[in-house]
This record gives structure tokens, sequence and C-alpha cells, in this order.
């Protein structure tokens, strides 16, 4: 088994794609670790603000399996994969960390470049895992937080009722 972490954004009909996607990450990979839930501006683009967070899992599928998994989770929920990288969508999950794999393995970039990017990606891991390293730069994610220019994104941590049931 390995220590996974995926990043989960939707900024259309996002409480309920959100709750959509914990459910089927908690039925397949439970017990999950999920960060606090954060609302964010759109970067790249205009549009409805995200609904971002992270969760963190033991899983023992391969990269591709797990990145198959992921892809199927957000198909069922209406994910169209459009050309534009930056565009609204219903659900987005991406896996940030698997282990302490580094490359490309199966087509995934590990760790996530985004990571230390985007305050909606490192915010949310801090809450999860604030005291692993960053794989390839061998430092905290609580340090980078600390160390990222935390005005230039806006993020807004809101509170989030969960259901599985």
């Amino acid at each position: 088994m390995v220590t996974v972490y995926v990043s989960i954004g939707s900024n259309i009909n996002r409480e309920h794609h959100i709750t959509e996607s914990l459910k089927a990450l908690n039925h397949r990979f439970a017990p999950l670790h999920i960060s606090n839930f954060y609302d964010c501006e759109p970067v790249g683009f205009e549009g409805d603000n995200f609904l971002n967070l992270v969760v963190g899992f033991e899983c023992d599928l391969s990269v591709a399996e797990l990145a198959k998994a992921l892809h199927q989770i957000e198909s069922e929920n209406g994910r169209q994969r459009e050309t534009k990288a930056y565009a609204s969508r219903t659900m987005d999950i991406d896996i940030l960390l698997y282990g302490d794999q580094v490359g490309i393995i199966d087509g995934v970039e590990l760790p996530r470049g985004e990571i230390t990017e985007y305050a909606f990606v490192l915010r949310p891991l801090v809450d999860v895992a604030a005291q692993e390293l960053h794989p390839t730069l061998d430092i905290s994610f609580q340090h980078l937080w600390d160390n990222f220019d935390q005005f230039s994104q806006k993020t807004k941590p809101i509170p989030f009722k969960l259901n599985f049931t």
C-alpha cells in the first residue's frame, strides 16, 4: 500500500460534485484524510469560484489504475475533457503525490508541479500532510506554504458538511 494525495476541485454545482467525488473515493479507498474545504478564485480564466480540497488515502493500485479510476469518477460526474487547460468544470481530480514516486509514471507527473504553483493545491495539502516532505525539494509542505505568496491567490476556508450516506 502506498499513501496517495489527490486534489479535487469543482466550480459547477460544486457542492454536489465534491460530495459525489468523496462518496466514490470513500467507497473505494476508505478511510480518507480530508482537508478543509476552500473557496478559491479561478486562476487563468474568468468564472465562478472553485471549491477545492485535498484527500489522502492508502492505495494498492498502480499509478495507471488509479488515474483510470479517478477519470471514471470525473466522467460519472459530467466532466468534459476540453482542450482548454483553464475552464469551468464539474470535477477535476488530480494525483498530487503517489508515495515518494518521482518522474512521469504512466503518463502522470509525480509529484504534480501544481503543488508549488497554486495556493488552491498547497494550502489544503498542508491540512493533511503538513510535515510530509516534497519528494524532490526535501522540504515540508508546511515550510512551502509558509514561504508561499499567500496573498497572490485567494483561498478562503469554508464550512462543508459531509454526508457519505
